[in-house]
């Protein structure tokens, strides 16, 4: 069963992949010796942040579901 925060946790996952991937892509010219992408190419890139921190959010989101449940378990004990 998939908790709060894991469909973002894969989104964030694929999106930070699809930044590494731009990465790779745009850095390859450098080495290849060929003219560089156009400046948009170069913002994709910033999608490897954009993936950390919706993954980060999925992270919280099932921390906090997480502590809820304790918090619920632990007060119908007593």
């Amino acid at each position: 069963m998939a908790g709060p925060g894991d469909r973002l946790v894969r989104i964030g996952a694929i999106v930070f992949i699809i930044g590494a991937v731009a990465t790779l892509v745009t850095v390859a010219p450098l080495f290849l010796g060929t003219d560089p992408f156009p400046t948009v190419v170069y913002a994709l890139c910033l999608l490897m942040a954009v993936g950390f921190v919706i993954a980060g959010a999925g992270l919280l989101r099932s921390i906090a579901a997480q502590r809820r449940q304790a918090r619920s378990a632990a007060g119908s004990t007593t």
